[in-house]
């Protein structure tokens, strides 16, 4: 594929049209930076937009060994909602969600906001009382949050599996109505522009190799295009955060593993909401374009491997058809694998590492994408005043030393999951 950036790629996508202009631009790397950011991802380029916007930290470096958003950025199911209900979890995920609301504003560019609701449903009495608590722990952080009977859902859905013969008879719902989707690719352009136009150098092809110390801080990376500078570096890439840090001789709580999701071929308007499932992890969602976009558990083995198998894929499968009968007939056009960075209880790890001049934004586990602007927000905050913002103070690498888990097992609103 050689040197291009996205800007270059549009535009031959465009036929040539040399009238347009570059969404970014394409520096070559400066010796030194204030900051170095790992990761062109949407948590690398948030936290870059949000030092140049909210601290006035321009001289940033955000590095990215393949090309902007190639990642986990574009290999997810694009949902953003706030029905955590962990201490902890809950304020930072509402937090994000409030920025989902203003961010096309914010950086001018259409992140494709879809505001649709989420239904996470239950089926059997017991999950009906785990949705409860959990809409009342929502309610009480100023979460809205509505607990539907079986016939409100079956108003809203009518297309599930409400028959007498249905493997998991459906109880009711809990749906939070400000919950949805955005566009992935969209969400990564308008953070780079946001952050370009404020000076950062967002320089892709670029990986980190290694790092610089001065004694026992870190003061900059060795890269595949020369060495640079930085007092602060800070690494935001996901999948590969265990090993890259080990690189830095720090050996985190982390392990990598697949995570699948998959399109089907475009049908016309078919689910108004994302749902969430509580018999097995399991979401569906109808695209723009019309696919049915869906997703369930990691592959259970260790791997950095952009795939899954089939297994997984048979798991998914029957998920989708047990719930929504008539997508059974529907040709998967197109499935992919993320690499996750599971921790240990399933909530992310935002701070200052133990090595002077490090920080850490990893361990997101099934969080990341609808984490995006919260997480930018706060790691910049971090980086720029050595301290953590009240929003992710919990979030340290040390609570598993001390055994304060935040955990919600990565799996957000699946009762059964927890």
């Amino acid at each position: 594929m050689g040197r291009y950036s996205i800007a270059d790629i549009l535009l031959k996508a465009a036929g040539g049209n040399k009238g347009w202009p570059r969404v970014w631009r394409d520096p070559a790397p400066k010796p030194e930076y204030d900051v170095i950011i790992v990761g062109a991802g949407g948590h690398g380029l948030a936290t870059a937009y949000y030092l140049a916007k909210e601290h006035g930290i321009r001289n940033v470096a955000v590095l990215e060994k393949g090309y902007l958003g190639s990642g986990n950025t574009g290999r997810n199911t694009t949902i953003v909602r706030s029905n955590y209900m962990i201490d902890g979890n809950t304020p930072f995920y509402e937090w994000s969600l409030k920025l989902w609301e203003g961010l096309s504003h914010d950086v001018n560019f259409n992140v494709m906001l879809s505001q649709r609701g989420q239904l996470n449903i239950a089926h059997s009495n017991a999950q009906m009382d785990a949705q409860r608590r959990r809409g009342n722990v929502m309610r009480l952080h100023g979460i809205e949050a509505e607990l539907l009977s079986r016939e409100e859902v079956q108003e809203m859905v009518p297309h599930l599996d409400f028959s007498p013969q249905a493997r998991f008879p459906i109880y009711g719902a809990l749906l939070q109505r400000r919950a949805g989707t955005a566009r992935h690719d969209a969400v990564a352009w308008g953070l780079a522009r946001g952050a370009d136009q404020r000076g950062v150098d967002i320089i892709q092809h670029c990986e980190v190799t290694g790092f610089l110390r001065q004694g026992e801080r870190i003061v900059g990376v060795e890269t595949s295009r020369g060495t640079i500078k930085a007092p602060k570096v800070g690494i935001a890439v996901a999948g590969n955060t265990g090993h890259l840090a080990a690189k830095a001789g720090l050996r985190l709580p982390i392990e990598s593993h697949v995570l699948q999701a998959f399109v089907s071929e475009p049908v016309k308007p078919l689910l108004d909401y994302v749902i969430g499932w509580s018999a097995a992890h399991f979401y569906i969602s109808q695209s723009d374009k019309g696919g049915m976009v869906f997703g369930g558990d990691l592959d259970g083995y260790n791997s950095y491997a952009q795939r899954g198998n089939l297994p997984l894929i048979e798991d998914v499968a029957s998920a989708a058809k047990a719930i929504m009968p008539c997508v059974s007939r529907l040709r998967i056009v197109r499935h992919w694998g993320g690499v996750m960075d599971m921790t240990m209880d399933g909530s992310p790890i935002i701070c200052k590492s133990p090595i002077d001049g490090l920080y850490i934004n990893g361990g997101w586990c099934y969080g990341g994408f609808k984490a995006t602007p919260a997480s930018g927000w706060v790691f910049a905050h971090t980086i720029a005043r050595d301290e953590p913002h009240e929003l992710n103070a919990s979030f340290t690498l040390d609570r598993f030393r001390r055994g304060y888990q935040i955990d919600e097992k990565g799996a957000g609103p699946t009762p059964n999951a927890h």
